[in-house]
């Protein structure tokens, strides 16, 4: 069993964080201030050919697997660019997969190549205000017409709808109460972002404020039927296609956070001197910060497991919830820290820790909640029976 990085992981690695070292504490706090896409950010990562880690080679990407995404989306967080930075990519990296599994040749040389150059910036249409969770049940309709689809319906928690070209939309082709399965019925589309159908209102939020999030009001939107990915009405189980690569992602980006707020708090806890001693001479500072640390490296441990059961075709949806669920803990555990550590400074925006502190909590709450992976382990891997 070899736990160290190969050399091209390693060799990413390094990329990676000479690259992000560019964006340092103060532009992500400037981006936030100004509530602007990180635009220079994202088109150095374009150009760093880090947006196709994961994406096969014929269509210009690296054609690696999730465990060298998740290395690149770790470092982009550790930056201290925390979520600003990993979502600012994350759709990119990894968002469109049911279009790289699902999608027909045509489709995927129309459209992966602009993805991995940054040309295309792409929202995921899912989740809706009256659904959360409960995808099977959503509203958006998609009514086949003469050679295309008109759709209508709402959408909520739309990340960078503001910039966005094109958007991965989750639609009802067929009313739940004429299917046998709930899950049946659904359809994905990859079509343009037409604002002359979609109104898009930002919702503001307590923190990744330089990627918006947003409510969509679809309004007869027309859908060419080539925009239709895979096939009519198994959309439910395309999306679920890239859920744990999903989770995993989110790990390595919590993993991130967590490393950056427990770094700046080590290097305040060593400087800062009260009664003629630094603070981290005390125990009750050293001990916390310890304990984040062996907690981040447990979660890591776990999220790079999972990504190499995923990237060797093995079964991992039991790792995947596990890792993100430790890693969100953890990652928000050790930005909850470092505010305690830094006391009043870490309340201060001028210290950034309160921003890594917003930004943790994100990924305890989305886009699975703790509670709901407590459920998935407790039936598919306890054997317990369904609570919901």
């Amino acid at each position: 069993m070899d736990f160290r990085w190969s050399d091209e992981q390693e060799s990413i690695r390094q990329g990676v964080r000479r690259l992000v070292a560019r964006f340092d504490d103060d532009y992500w706090l400037g981006q936030e201030r100004k509530h602007a896409f990180p635009e220079e950010f994202y088109q150095a990562m374009a150009d760093g050919g880090w947006l196709g880690i994961a994406m096969p080679e014929e269509y210009g990407g690296a054609g690696m697997g999730i465990a060298e995404a998740a290395i690149v989306l770790q470092e982009a967080a550790a930056s201290g660019g925390c979520m600003q930075a990993a979502s600012a990519i994350h759709m990119n990296i990894f968002g469109v997969n049911p279009l790289l599994v699902y999608g027909t040749e045509e489709q995927k040389r129309r459209h992966l190549p602009g993805v991995i150059k940054g040309e295309t910036k792409v929202a995921f249409g899912v989740t809706e205000p009256d659904v959360g969770l409960d995808t099977t049940h959503l509203k958006t309709r998609a009514v086949k017409e003469n050679g295309h689809y008109r759709v209508n319906g709402r959408k909520v928690w739309i990340s960078t709808a503001q910039v966005a070209k094109k958007i991965l939309l989750l639609t009802r082709t067929t009313p739940i109460e004429e299917v046998s399965k709930p899950t049946e019925g659904l359809t994905l589309f990859f079509t343009d972002l037409n604002r002359d159908a979609i109104e898009v209102r930002e919702i503001e939020k307590c923190g990744r404020a330089a990627v918006d999030s947003n409510e969509l009001f679809i309004d007869d939107l027309i859908v060419p039927a080539e925009d239709l990915v895979g096939e009519e009405g198994k959309g439910f189980h395309q999306i679920l296609h890239g859920l744990n690569p999903e989770r995993i992602l989110n790990a390595a980006e919590s993993i991130g956070m967590g490393r950056v707020a427990l770094d700046r708090a080590t290097r305040y806890a060593k400087e800062r001197v009260v009664f003629g001693r630094p603070i981290g001479q005390n125990q009750a500072i050293q001990h916390p910060l310890a304990r984040c640390w062996m907690e981040l490296e447990a979660a890591e441990l776990l999220t790079y497991k999972a990504a190499w059961l995923y990237d060797t075709g093995q079964s991992c949806g039991a790792e995947a919830n596990a890792a993100k669920y430790l890693a969100a803990e953890a990652g928000f555990r050790a930005a909850d820290q470092a505010m305690q550590t830094l006391g009043g400074m870490g309340y201060a925006k001028e210290f950034h820790v309160e921003r890594y502190w917003r930004e943790s909590k994100m990924l305890r709450i989305a886009p699975v909640s703790p509670e709901l992976i407590h459920c998935y382990i407790a039936e598919r891997v306890l054997g317990l029976p369904k609570s919901y």
